[in-house]
């Protein structure tokens, strides 16, 4: 069966019928003894096989397995028995990262089914992002364990975790996964640019996702609008102003990149901060920064001129980042950051979040850290570049 007629098929399944629809076509027409979809975990640590009932199976750890590394390396990976073959094939759509599709034949399958499994998975992929409007299967199936309902506010507010284009590549994790609540990131790109917002609510649990959740749809309200960066900011202040009168507000950036000169617009609220990777050397980017949104309703922004480079890379971190203490009670701090940064400078954009992340894990727990934390990696290529692989 040609992949057109499968695309086909997987367009008129119901939503939660996609993964049987598609092991009936590839059991039926491709000869595979078994079909298998694993979806990334909101820490992106296990790949979760979905099922009818969510929770049903043990996940598969992300480190140290075949569908682990198809996952990370965005590439076709094959795990061998004495009597099959399985191809884990990544299933992404834009460079958003959502899981593997696993296919087991009695032999490995040539080039030419290889290249049209990794087609079916782009086509499942997009069906995934559909299908989720219309049912909870495939987001329970994500979950290792429950969220709370502040993280729950959290995900479902983000635009994707990575994002790829030619001119740029973007990754972004929250943690603790299953439990955030005021920090928050979105992005939008046109033909000619790049909007990326990444915003530190104050407050805890429910509290804080309400007025990050406030901003971010201000921030977007705005943008949709067709207003200049400096109005995002302002309008975004009076709505929380108007709403919160001041009790509660935003620490936020918002960044502006054009995609054919890597001229970069940015205001700064007062966090996160900005770590620049330029020709191997990590540095801290500062600002002058401004009050934060919602603080006054009626202050005016101003913005603030960075010249990217092809190649450059931005790194963005909030508190729970840059504050994590150890258990000796230094600071991740600058010294943490540079090191992180420049180690992870051969990792994908979308990688790069979770690699800080998982190096800061030991001393959030030792320090007994309680604070949200947000990476957002940004990847410049230049005007007409091509994104690398992986």
């Amino acid at each position: 069966m040609k992949t057109t007629a499968v695309d086909r098929l997987l367009r008129e399944a119901a939503p939660h019928e996609l993964l049987a629809v598609l092991r009936a076509v590839l059991t039926a027409g491709w000869d595979a003894q078994g079909v298998e979809l694993l979806l990334a975990d909101y820490g992106m640590t296990e790949l979760q096989p979905v099922a009818d009932l969510p929770y049903s199976r043990e996940p598969v750890p992300v480190r140290g397995t075949a569908p682990g590394v198809a996952f990370t390396g965005q590439q076709v990976r094959f795990e061998k028995t004495a009597s099959t073959v399985t191809a884990h094939v990544p299933v992404s759509v834009r460079g958003d990262r959502l899981g593997v599709l696993a296919v087991t034949f009695a032999t490995a399958p040539d080039p030419a089914v290889q290249l049209e499994l990794s087609r079916i998975a782009g086509a499942l992929a997009h069906e995934l992002l559909v299908a989720g409007r219309d049912t909870d299967l495939y987001l329970q199936a994500r979950r290792t364990s429950r969220l709370t309902l502040a993280a729950e506010m959290q995900w479902q507010l983000l635009p994707g975790r990575s994002c790829t284009r030619p001119e740029f590549a973007l990754g972004g994790q929250l943690e603790p996964a299953y439990a955030v609540h005021g920090d928050s990131f979105d992005w939008s790109a046109t033909a000619r640019s790049l909007t990326v917002t990444l915003v530190n609510g104050t407050g805890h649990g429910v509290d804080a996702a309400m007025v990050t959740h406030l901003a971010v749809n201000a921030m977007r309200n705005a943008r949709r609008a067709g207003v200049p960066l400096t109005a995002q900011a302002e309008l975004t202040d009076q709505a929380l102003h108007g709403h919160y009168d001041g009790r509660e507000y935003v620490t936020a950036l918002l960044l502006q990149l054009d995609l054919a000169t890597g001229a970069l617009d940015v205001v700064d609220t007062g966090s996160p901060r900005v770590w620049l990777l330029r020709d191997g050397d990590a540095r801290r980017v500062s600002f002058d920064e401004q009050l934060p949104l919602g603080a006054f309703g009626d202050t005016d922004y101003l913005t603030q001129r960075l010249q990217a480079r092809p190649g450059d890379r931005l790194v963005f971190v909030s508190d729970g980042v840059y504050d994590v203490m150890g258990p000796t009670g230094d600071l991740y701090g600058d010294a943490g950051l540079a090191r992180t940064v420049t180690d992870t400078a051969e990792l994908p954009a979308a990688q790069v979040p979770g690699a800080v992340l998982a190096d800061l894990a030991l001393r959030r727990a030792a320090g007994g850290t309680t604070d949200d934390a947000m990476v957002v990696c940004l990847d410049w290529f230049g005007p007409g570049a091509s994104a690398p692989a992986g």
